[in-house]
């Protein structure tokens, strides 16, 4: 039997949230804001004064995992970005040897200096949101880097000392072809690197492609097609040695995403930063997402918008849902060292279910998810909300 994923009392992961971009791309409904005439020093003295007060209330323990996620970190400049990682290393100075250090980063905001900045501060490794290697596509779903970017930015980043990159690519978007999907796969894997995140495009509220989804103006493909799609993402991504160790997540050995993974082991972990998500002692939390009322808030105390325990029922409910994404799946071991009872006395009746449904399959003393259950992920993880309660 497999040894069960750690468990901390103390979170070892930190999320921190830079809410600037240089636009917004059509299909986002991240909490960002674009950049000009946003106040980026202020709201960076807001995050360390959030920082002051959550080390207080929850002193770190070794870290394992950070990221900086947005928005976009990487529009901050040079020493706004050296700045920032200063703050970060004054209050989680204690790493684990092998901490992971991710930043998010959009192709053409890294030129070499900022770059130096970055692996200068502590951060090992770079995740670029590509989405496409169709420049026509760039353009349609809102993005303002082109192609060329893409490569410049990864040399740049290789010969500042990243050796552990990945990069997000997007299929299901409007006008997307198979080929054009094959097309850019096939530009990605050439790149050679350590990590691919590939997503289906989601239509959601609040975002220009919503709208025009409303309107019937937005001409995305067949279901069919985008099943061919992620269908293709799989057979090319293995056939080139990489493990699809998450429904969207491809690596090398060795190079999963361990702050991603901790999420879905449904550990604990800090959420710093505006509209931020955090998970500390049983209580889940959300920060206060506009740019001054969060640099207001922090001046009050900790910026929240909302802060809730979740019940042992609830808890066990999210943890199904989470850890069933990765394609290993949940063993009883892990759910017993969590909530210290079997996966089975708990829901063994839905899990026969599922399994049943050719959805989900026993593999010891392990639960994953079937090849069908792969492509209907969605449909089994909403069978878990509500269960207990």
């Amino acid at each position: 039997m497999q040894q069960p994923a750690p468990v901390y009392t103390d979170p070892r992961t930190v999320y921190l949230h830079i809410p600037f971009c240089t636009n917004k791309c059509y299909y986002c409904d991240f909490n960002s804001y674009v950049l000009k005439g946003q106040p980026v020093r202020d709201y960076l003295d807001a995050l360390e004064r959030e920082m002051e007060a959550t080390v207080k209330r929850t002193p770190p323990a070794a870290i394992e995992t950070f990221f900086v996620g947005g928005g976009t970190p990487t529009v901050l400049l040079p020493d706004q970005m050296e700045h920032f990682l200063r703050l970060v290393r004054t209050y989680f100075p204690d790493r684990a040897d092998d901490c992971e250090f991710t930043m998010e980063a959009n192709p053409g905001t890294t030129d070499p200096e900022k770059l130096a900045a970055m692996f200068e501060g502590g951060v090992n490794r770079i995740s670029f949101g590509v989405q496409t290697f169709d420049q026509g596509l760039l353009e349609r779903i809102g993005r303002i880097h082109n192609v060329d970017d893409v490569y410049r930015s990864l040399e740049n980043a290789r010969a500042a000392g990243f050796r552990n990159l990945s990069i997000d690519l997007m299929f299901g978007l409007p006008g997307q072809t198979i080929g054009q999907m094959e097309d850019s796969l096939d530009k990605a894997l050439r790149l050679d690197l350590q990590h691919y995140s590939i997503y289906a495009l989601k239509i959601e509220e609040n975002t220009l492609f919503h709208t025009l989804y409303e309107r019937n103006q937005l001409p995305l493909p067949e279901e069919e097609d985008e099943l061919g799609m992620y269908l293709l993402t799989m057979e090319k991504l293995k056939a080139n040695g990489y493990a699809q160790y998450e429904i969207s997540n491809f690596a090398k050995p060795g190079r999963e995403s361990r702050h991603n993974l901790a999420y879905w082991q449904n550990r604990s972990y800090y959420g710093l930063g505006a509209g931020a998500h955090g998970y500390i002692g049983g209580r889940r939390h959300v920060n206060i997402k506009g740019i001054t009322p969060f640099i207001e808030a922090t001046r009050q105390g900790l910026p929240r918008l909302e802060e809730n325990p979740v019940p042992r029922e609830e808890a066990m409910e999210d943890f199904m849902m989470v850890s069933l994404r990765v394609l290993e799946g949940v063993s009883d071991a892990d759910f017993r060292a969590q909530f210290g009872v079997s996966l089975t006395e708990v829901f063994g009746s839905l899990l026969d279910r599922l399994a049943g449904e050719g959805l989900l399959e026993a593999d010891g003393y392990r639960w994953k998810l079937t090849e069908r259950g792969l492509l209907f992920g969605n449909e089994v993880f909403a069978e878990f909300i509500g269960t207990l309660s």
